[in-house]
């Protein structure tokens, strides 16, 4: 963390605001920012001239599946935090379906390790739950990971949780963050079994929300929420996918002050079931994307903090698995690289502007998961910042998609803005298609007691 930077005359986007100002990144932090005049170059520092241009927080993804370890014919740490910081992305916190399922210390002390040799973005891990692993869980400290995750309904991977008795001891006792897929499981099943009953080889990806219906997103969205109320849990839903879900959460209390939060993934927010047509089992992923009111709704609860955070559910497949009929292709979709470019595209239509996607995916996850020094443009934070131009498009194409699996659900969409420089730690890793891999991410810690 030796490099040094001057940032000049850039447009600093941070807590609301938009103000032009001078930073200066030394030994890895935001040493000091100006505002109203230009600041003298230190010696030996890189100038950078910011005119034209916006700085954000470097973006925190609560939710990726980097598939390592097990999977690396889908994707490895090295690619897919090469995709992220490519995008924005400086933070990711990882779910725990790979194989082996991390759901012992041991497991994820590997996965740590392996993180520390080869991410260029920083990194977190979750431990996984299922039926068996109560001991584990009450042993992870509550400073070393980001949260526990609970499969409350199957998806990639075999780590849902469904016996209820090791559901509630877990509510019940932990101190974590209880990250959760809530969908109904019983539903689910009901649905592909009468829809396997009609003519399997001629349904296709269109029917996926009514198997994963807005129904079986609330049920299990509820019976989550209800649980974290008995016990007084901290509950963090995820992907929050329809507009029946929202009902449940609250918008009366600051974060720091929820006990039940939610998030939203970027695929909600940009696709409806009208894109099946077209996208096929590329947009097939779990929960499911549904109608265009469903995503209306989602839009409108990220203004109004129903909904707290923005993320990505990253999860990468191979070409040749999702071109399979469409009960034998996997869930999930590649997102990482360009979640920040979509999200301001989407602020072009007037949905949100630079400071709520600032707010919605870097402040506030850093304040959900008590993230120390990251997420804000401050005196004394890592220098965690992405660099934009909003001045030039970009263009997804598999040529420019940097994801092992090399395709993306958003290819052939011109986004509005393109990412010119991403710092990590105050390492410069991303300038502009060039990548400076020799500096790796750090573990991110957590101020928790």
């Amino acid at each position: 963390m030796g490099q040094s930077y001057h940032l000049s005359q850039v447009n600093i986007v941070n807590e609301g605001e938009i103000k032009t100002g001078d930073i200066i990144i030394s030994d890895g932090i935001i040493s000091k920012i100006e505002f109203g005049k230009k600041l003298q170059t230190p010696t030996a520092s890189t100038f950078i001239n910011g005119e034209g241009l916006h700085l954000l927080p470097g973006i925190i993804d609560d939710h990726v599946h980097f598939r390592e370890p097990g999977m690396e014919d889908l994707a490895e740490i090295s690619t897919e935090s090469k995709a992220a910081v490519a995008g924005g992305v400086t933070s990711f916190m990882d779910m725990p379906n790979t194989k082996p399922p991390a759901v012992t210390l041991d497991c994820l002390e590997d996965k740590y390790d392996r993180a520390s040799r080869k991410s260029m973005a920083n990194y977190s891990f979750y431990l996984g739950t299922n039926n068996e692993n109560y001991d584990e869980v009450m042993r992870a400290s509550l400073k070393n990971i980001c949260g526990i995750k609970m499969f409350l309904a199957s998806s990639t991977g075999k780590l849902l949780i469904n016996d209820e008795k090791a559901i509630e001891n877990i509510f019940k006792n932990t101190g974590h963050i209880i990250a959760a897929h809530c969908e109904d499981e019983e539903t689910i099943v009901n649905n592909t079994n009468y829809y396997k009953s009609l003519k399997p080889n001629e349904i296709d990806s269109s029917v996926h929300p009514l198997i994963r219906t807005d129904e079986a997103a609330y049920i299990g969205t509820n019976n989550a929420v209800q649980l974290a109320r008995k016990f007084n849990t901290r509950l963090h839903v995820l992907h929050i996918s329809s507009a029946k879900e929202l009902d449940l959460f609250d918008n009366t209390l600051p974060l720091h002050k929820k006990r039940i939060t939610a998030e939203a993934c970027v695929h909600h927010l940009w696709f409806t079931s009208d894109f099946y047509a077209t996208k096929e089992n590329f947009i097939k992923v779990n929960p499911s994307i549904k109608s265009a009111d469903d995503r209306h709704a989602l839009r409108m609860a990220l203004r109004n903090g129903l909904i707290d955070v923005v993320a990505t559910d990253h999860a990468p497949h191979l070409i040749k698995n999702k071109t399979k009929d469409y009960f034998d292709a996997p869930s999930g979709a590649p997102m990482i690289q360009h979640s920040l470019q979509a999200m301001i595209s989407l602020s072009k239509n007037g949905l949100w502007d630079l400071t709520d996607i600032a707010k919605l995916m870097a402040h506030n996850p850093a304040t959900l998961f008590n993230i120390k020094g990251r997420g804000f443009i401050r005196e004394g934070y890592y220098a965690d910042l992405a660099l934009v131009n909003l001045k030039e498009e970009e263009t997804v194409s598999y040529d420019n998609t940097l994801y092992k699996c090399n395709w993306s659900p958003l290819e052939g969409t011109t986004l509005s803005s393109r990412v010119e420089k991403t710092f990590v730690n105050g390492n410069l890793v991303y300038d502009q298609g060039r990548f400076f891999t020799e500096e790796k991410g750090m573990r991110l810690e957590f101020e928790r007691e």
